[in-house]
């Protein structure tokens, strides 16, 4: 059975200031992947709710919001803001007092890495390792899934691959042509447990569906991954991928209005495990993102509970407990 939000719950999350707070007009962005609209309602229910806050959702993009804040001063908040793709731009509105990061929203942060099914290194532990699976191609089906062309990650792994010498350990390179070719290979694989193994990242649905080891890659060496991210670099070397840095941002002068609210969006973190299960229970049950807000807010309550005040946390307890 779906255990979904129930029509009282979800109507709530259209009727803005139903808590008795003295929070005003506050916008947040919307960016266009899975794992930002459930932040971002997350946050839009827990600030109608709790702190009385008429939210206004803003649908936007990395560079879009960015741009806004520096030009129009809004909007208030930009959730899931990965500073890698942000730029120069960002750290010049930081640099300018115009905006202020509060915390990173996914902990470690966005996850990248080669990935093994989690039963096939129990099997074979010495997979965990790309040495061990270089010495062993045959357990990994002699195959690695790589990223589609015109993706950040095919660039980084095809690096990686040049400066391992992969292929000539035996592995066959498997560039896919979508992003959703390489997740259905690792569907299939999972589901029918054979072997697998190439890139993937997280917070994702794949992920958060099946249970997957990373394959320790090394050490991770800054400049190293930063040759690495240049298409075919000169001079490639072996580095791990670092946890991107996921921020929750907002205008100082929205700190400034609304103090209280930006304390509490300065503890609103998911851990990435924790996300790609809501995107997977999202997946399976075809559900929205405010449903998995709800659902998340009433299955979480000892990850969330210490984000609020205590009156902030009173009324939003009497609203999921309706």
């Amino acid at each position: 059975m779906r255990k979904l939000a129930s029509a009282t719950l979800l109507c709530t999350l259209t009727i803005p200031g139903v808590a008795s707070a003295n929070c005003g007009e506050v916008s947040i962005t919307e960016m266009n992947w899975a794992s930002n609209t459930v932040v971002t309602s997350v946050a839009k229910f827990i600030m109608e709710q709790g702190y009385g806050c008429d939210v206004t959702v803003v649908p936007s993009d990395t560079v879009p919001a960015v741009t806004s804040v520096a030009e129009n001063g809004e909007p208030d908040i930009v959730t899931e803001l990965w500073l890698n793709s942000a730029g120069e731009a960002y750290l010049r509105l930081e640099e300018q007092g115009k905006i202020e990061r509060l915390t990173k929203v996914l902990r470690p942060g966005g996850v990248e890495g080669w990935w093994i099914p989690t039963y096939l290194a129990e099997e074979h532990p010495e997979l965990t390792t790309i040495e061990g699976i270089m010495e062993n191609p045959e357990l990994v089906d002699a195959r690695f899934n790589n990223c589609p062309d015109g993706w950040g990650c095919r660039v980084v792994s095809d690096n990686l691959i040049e400066a391992l010498d992969l292929e000539a350990s035996g592995i066959e390179v498997f560039n896919h042509g979508s992003g959703e070719t390489l997740a259905s290979s690792m569907a299939s694989a999972v589901q029918s447990e054979e072997p697998w193994f190439g890139y993937y990242w997280g917070p994702t649905v794949p992920l958060g569906k099946f249970d997957m080891t990373r394959v320790e890659l090394g050490e991770y060496k800054p400049e190293v991954h930063k040759r690495n991210q240049t298409q075919d670099a000169e001079n490639p070397g072996v580095s791990e991928f670092p946890a991107a840095t996921v921020l929750t941002s907002v205008t100082t002068d929205f700190k400034d209005r609304e103090p209280e609210v930006a304390e509490m969006l300065s503890h609103l973190s998911f851990e990435t495990s924790t996300m790609s299960s809501l995107l997977a229970w999202m997946d399976k049950n075809n559900a929205t993102a405010e449903e998995a807000a709800v659902y998340f807010l009433s299955n979480y309550g000892d990850e969330w509970s210490s984000w609020l005040s205590d009156d902030a946390r009173g009324r939003l307890s009497k609203v999921l407990n309706n």
